[in-house]
């Protein structure tokens, strides 16, 4: 404010008096941050207050001054309050990394001690565009092996995590949520999402398979929805062609129907600026109702060699056809393999 005074001075034009009163007072903006919260300077009463409506909001910008928890190269713990911890992810697009998952692990770590629930959300352009492809694409060329198993394994282990804690883990995302983000969604106890969120597993159009959990998730859903005297063959394929076609949701609405959400556990923000606090309180209330962690699941069933006689004839014949590249077959493929669980001789 000072150096905007100073230049209506030299032009001539004095401030208002309630202005030079502010200054004078040791106040030195109009607006402030306190505790997380923004204030305005009120002239009347010439003190700070809250902007009213503002606590219907979280602006995480508002918060890093003091409620940062902990905190690396790819992602922020923030005590949103009330017991509900953030996981912020900072990277470019929001990419997943070691960084984002080894910072997801440390958030439930610590709300299973001394906290009541974890969001997964941020406040970026993208909720989250995927995997770090860049770093896996090195692995593979330099052929480390283990390395990539490592990390695809810390991937899995990271979304069972989310899945099965003893705390509820809200996913709160928007705009793009792809590969990993989706993944993530498909494990969290609910999903908060933007209206305008563009959800899928799109890892086909890089040439791999989804690898986080996306593919096993897509397989158990299949199997929820297995009913006697059906051809099961259809639902898998529905399910398997989400995938291999590499489908994303053009909306909340959209990423319910094609199966990236489930029923009952979802709920759309209209307003993107409501989302954190949305997925906070749904934190709170989940964990008001005496959440408990899921019991692991044991009754999936997967159809062996009769869904994988679908995806070789489908496979083949798009090859055959040119419509599908070589590569394109082999992910196909193994993709069918996943998913009905091998050659296994007769459903199981």
């Amino acid at each position: 404010i000072q150096a905007s005074l100073d230049g209506m001075k030299q032009l001539g034009h004095a401030p208002a008096a309630w202005v030079t009163e502010m200054l004078a007072a040791g106040n030195t903006s109009f607006y402030k941050v306190e505790d997380g919260v923004k204030k305005y300077y009120d002239i009347p009463s010439k003190s700070y207050k809250a902007i009213p409506g503002a606590d219907a909001f979280i602006i995480l910008d508002n918060l890093r001054a003091n409620k940062v928890l902990w905190k690396n190269g790819g992602a922020s713990i923030i005590d949103l309050g009330d017991g509900i911890l953030n996981v912020e992810f900072h990277s470019k697009m929001n990419t997943i990394g070691g960084d984002t998952l080894s910072a997801i692990n440390k958030a439930i770590d610590m709300a299973e001690k001394d906290y009541r629930g974890v969001v997964i959300g941020n406040d970026g352009a993208n909720f989250s565009a995927g995997a770090n492809v860049g770093m896996i694409f090195m692995m593979a060329v330099e052929q480390e092996w283990e390395e990539l198993n490592m990390a695809v394994r810390m991937f899995q282990n990271t979304s069972m995590r989310i899945r099965y804690s003893s705390i509820p883990v809200i996913v709160a995302p928007h705009n793009l949520t792809l590969g990993g983000g989706c993944e993530f969604s498909l494990h969290a106890d609910f999903v908060q999402l933007n209206a305008e969120t563009y959800m899928g597993l799109v890892e086909f159009g890089v040439g791999v398979i989804p690898g986080g959990g996306g593919s096993k998730e897509f397989a158990l859903r299949a199997s929820d929805e297995y009913k006697a005297d059906q051809i099961v063959q259809n639902t898998m394929k529905d399910r398997f062609l989400t995938i291999g076609m590499a489908k994303v949701s053009t909306s909340a609405v959209e990423a319910f129907e094609l199966g990236y959400l489930q029923k009952d556990k979802y709920a759309i923000s209209m307003n993107r600026s409501r989302l954190i606090a949305d997925a906070k309180a749904k934190a709170i209330e989940l964990a008001d109702a005496g959440y408990t962690k899921p019991v692991q699941r044991k009754d999936i069933k997967v159809l062996g060699k009769q869904g994988l006689g679908i995806v070789y004839a489908g496979a083949n014949t798009m090859y055959s056809g040119n419509y599908i590249s070589e590569h394109d077959k082999k992910i196909s493929e193994k993709l069918g393999w996943v998913m009905c669980g091998g050659d296994l001789s007769s459903p199981t």
